[in-house]
């Protein structure tokens, strides 16, 4: 009998796998047909990879040359001495965490794990706020690539009161991840993240023996070889990710029949957020409820998200507001619940991890609320 119980046990998680994935099918199947649900999986997936996965891996490729030169020519090291005073009243950390800051908006989310890498760097930080680079560092990726996306569907300032409410959040999720450090672990308060003196003094840089053409060009090519490893990136979760929620977000064809075209769908999601949009449109003021699969797919990744974002406009539901709002979330959240783990493993605080993923969720929704208050009062002045 307990070689039986053993065994169950440990074939379960296959079991609740396959009775999940079979419900998911079976689901579709019948209010699709199945022939129909295959197609327009396939159709579906085929489009984003046209259409939506090339186009933000060109914007990839560019937003990651232009990155490279403002790093190449110092202008990061700028950024980062002026955003310096702003650090500690604002999300309590040492000055030197902008420079985290501009690396993941001009990059992703795990630049701030490779500059945390490094002892020197590490040695600025308490570990409570060593460890709340995490959220810190999630709150501000890929958000050149969003922003400039955002401008490239025709909303010029929209995305930059987005842009704000991403800092809201940011602030939000990083103090309140250090509150609950603090709280579980109260040495860490005092404890220093990495063994070396505070004070370190400036290393001189070498003469520049290279040409600025030479240093512009190199720059734009490893930039934007870095762009097309970030586009290659994101294929699985547009791919994936955006079909599935697209398949749950959007109805029939023209006249309420299937046909196996791409984007048709059972409208499950707007059906289940429509029980509750007062919600949302008083939280985010969406105005139609299947605005919600941005936020739900942004959990996961950013850029699958943002294959949503053009389907949206040619539905006519997207508005300035929800702009912001998407902008905002997406920066903020920028699909934390896929790096969050890894992020802190790498760091070496994994049991942390469910406190910076709480942390995190109420940081993005802060920022949606933010950018839909800025917009409302925008919109009375």
């Amino acid at each position: 009998m307990k070689n039986f119980s053993r065994k169950f046990r440990e074939n379960a998680s296959g079991l609740w796998c396959l009775l999940i994935v079979a419900g998911i099918f079976i689901y579709l199947g019948v209010v699709m047909g199945a022939a129909n649900m295959i197609n327009t999986i396939m159709h579906t997936a085929h489009d984003l990879l046209l259409n939506t996965v090339f186009y933000l891996m060109a914007i990839c490729v560019l937003t990651g040359a232009l990155g490279q030169i403002l790093i190449e020519f110092k202008v990061v090291k700028l950024m980062e001495k002026l955003l310096r005073p702003l650090m500690r009243p604002l999300f309590n950390l040492p000055g030197v965490a902008s420079l985290g800051a501009a690396m993941t908006f001009l990059s992703d989310n795990p630049a701030i794990i490779t500059l945390a890498r490094d002892k020197r760097f590490a040695s600025y930080f308490r570990k409570y706020q060593f460890i709340s680079l995490t959220n810190f560092g999630t709150s501000f990726g890929m958000g050149l690539l969003v922003i400039i996306f955002m401008i490239g569907q025709g909303y010029y300032w929209e995305p930059f009161v987005g842009f704000l409410g991403a800092v809201v959040g940011c602030i939000v999720s990083t103090r309140l991840m250090q509150r609950s450090v603090i709280k579980a672990y109260p040495k860490y308060r005092d404890e220093w993240a990495a063994e070396l003196p505070l004070e370190h003094p400036e290393q001189e840089e070498g003469p520049v023996t290279k040409s600025t053409f030479i240093r512009i060009l190199n720059a734009i090519l490893d930039g934007g070889k870095n762009g097309v490893d970030v586009g290659l990136a994101i294929i699985p979760g547009v791919l994936v990710i955006s079909s599935m929620v697209m398949i749950l977000t959007f109805g029939p064809g023209a006249g309420g029949a299937y046909t196996g075209a791409a984007y048709e769908g059972t409208e499950l999601l707007p059906l289940l957020a429509g029980k509750v949009n007062f919600i949302f449109d008083w939280l985010f003021g969406f105005q139609d409820p299947h605005l919600v699969a941005f936020p739900i797919t942004a959990l996961g990744a950013v850029g699958a998200a943002l294959g949503l974002v053009q389907n949206f406009i040619t539905q006519g539901w997207i508005d300035g507001n929800a702009i912001a709002v998407f902008t905002a979330i997406g920066m903020c959240w920028s699909g934390y619940l896929s790096t969050h783990t890894a992020m802190l493993d790498s760091l070496g605080y994994r049991e942390l991890t469910s406190k910076a993923i709480f942390a995190h969720t109420i940081g993005g929704l802060c920022a949606g609320i933010f950018a839909h208050l800025a917009m409302l009062l925008i919109s009375i002045l």
